[in-house]
């Protein structure tokens, strides 16, 4: 008896070692098939692959996933949204001070439940098969941001003078790559990866749409770019990288500037997605808030050649691939209808396929995909797929192209 129980002992430690390399060899294959976005050239690419994809913003996820009983509806929306075929995701990692559901409460100081929010995002979008690009601070004063750092300043006795300061003042900075290290390094409670290992973010954004007032010619944001580039990439090398800017024109080169709509913010498109810590560029426009001027073919001339110029530059002078991250139709425009806005989608979504096919650009993100009963976070740009058929067929429509495009351009 003691013989035999000995034999079985053996056959079952035998049974499980084969059973733990077994689920050894599937999770390598999976961690292999799941791999970092990449960037080759004015490519992104996934495992070796070309990578296309249609996207999303939902900003708010962090804030309404803090809130337990609320955490179905970023399920929901990331459910949606996969099965509308769209696989990239941009949303905050920041909220500063300022209000209940704030992240960093103060410089340095954090709500774990607002964290293991974070964590729970994360770890959705992984189940769902989205990847998401996760912003670092806000130029706005919305959440915090750009403000909020400079008034921490100034409230620990730090002379400052202007918002811009979060750009030049030392203490400030400091206060920014403080965040930095601490949103990269995190460990997720939920999966037990540190963000910074996470495959399933693709990119980090230094900074949602930067300006400068007291600098329009790009030089001063600049600067703070090369610094904060250089930094996170110290901490994170696995990751893409990002600056979050809208594509403003600076004085690099003047003629340029006649793609703006305008006016200058401070930035300039072209030097600072130079910089080698810069792996891909990135363009806002809302055109019907730009030049509410005028008419919807002046708004959409506006935007061909937005598209155009920065795409073109993106290919021949940066050598970077870029990502249209921001854009949408208010409901809030005079005239407003379903049927305009997804006229509007089907345009911008025709000219980003078009440039597609010529390489250069990875895909779009549009402005913004909510659940219902999600009221408070409407800004006329929302978009329920659930509620709004004909735009969820827009929207998967253009994801099918684009899997399609990437699927023939993969070819030998």
């Amino acid at each position: 008896m003691a013989f035999s129980a000995r034999i079985n002992n053996t056959s079952s430690v035998c049974s499980l070692l084969i059973i733990c390399l077994f689920l050894l060899a599937f999770e390598a294959r999976m961690s292999l098939a799941s791999g970092f976005v990449q960037t080759r050239g004015t490519h992104f690419v996934l495992d070796n692959s070309l990578f296309l994809f249609n996207g999303f913003n939902a900003y708010w996820m962090m804030q309404v996933a803090a809130q337990p009983s609320q955490r179905y509806k970023v399920s929901n929306v990331f459910r949606e949204a996969a099965a509308a075929g769209l696989t990239v995701c941009r949303t905050w990692a920041f909220s500063d001070g300022g209000n209940k559901l704030a992240l960093q409460i103060s410089p340095g100081v954090y709500d774990e439940n607002v964290f293991q929010a974070l964590d729970f995002v994360v770890s959705e979008a992984a189940k769902n098969k989205v990847r998401l690009i996760l912003s670092l601070v806000n130029n706005y004063q919305d959440f915090g941001g750009r403000p909020q750092y400079v008034d921490w300043a100034r409230n620990a006795g730090i002379r400052t003078s202007t918002d811009d300061d979060f750009y030049t003042n030392v203490v400030v900075k400091q206060y920014y790559k403080n965040h930095a290290k601490k949103v990269l390094t995190r460990i997720n409670t939920i999966t037990g990866v540190a963000y910074k290992d996470d495959p399933t973010i693709m990119a980090w954004e230094l900074i949602n749409e930067p300006r400068c007032q007291a600098d329009y010619s790009g030089n001063t944001v600049n600067a703070w770019v090369q610094e904060m580039a250089s930094y996170v990439k110290s901490i994170d090398n696995k990751h893409l990288l990002e600056i979050g800017m809208e594509g403003f024109y600076g004085d690099s080169i003047t003629d340029r500037k006649q793609y703006n709509p305008g006016y200058q913010v401070g930035t300039d498109f072209i030097r600072s997605n130079l910089i080698k810590e810069i792996d891909f560029t990135t363009i806002h426009a809302y055109p019907d808030a730009w030049l509410s001027g005028q008419d919807d073919d002046g708004q959409m001339a506006f935007m061909r050649r937005w598209m155009t110029s920065h795409w073109t530059d993106s290919r021949t002078l940066l050598k970077k691939p870029m990502v249209f991250t921001e854009f949408g139709k208010s409901s809030k425009d005079p005239g407003f209808s379903i049927a305009s806005r997804d006229s509007f989608l089907s345009a911008i979504y025709s000219n980003i396929f078009n440039l597609a096919r010529s390489g250069g650009i990875g895909g779009g993100l549009v402005w913004q995909l909510v659940s219902e009963g999600m009221e408070s976070y409407s800004d006329g740009y929302e978009i329920d797929l659930f509620q709004t058929p004909s735009t969820s067929s827009v929207i998967s429509q253009q994801s099918r192209q684009m899997t399609a495009l990437e699927h023939k351009m993969s070819r030998p």
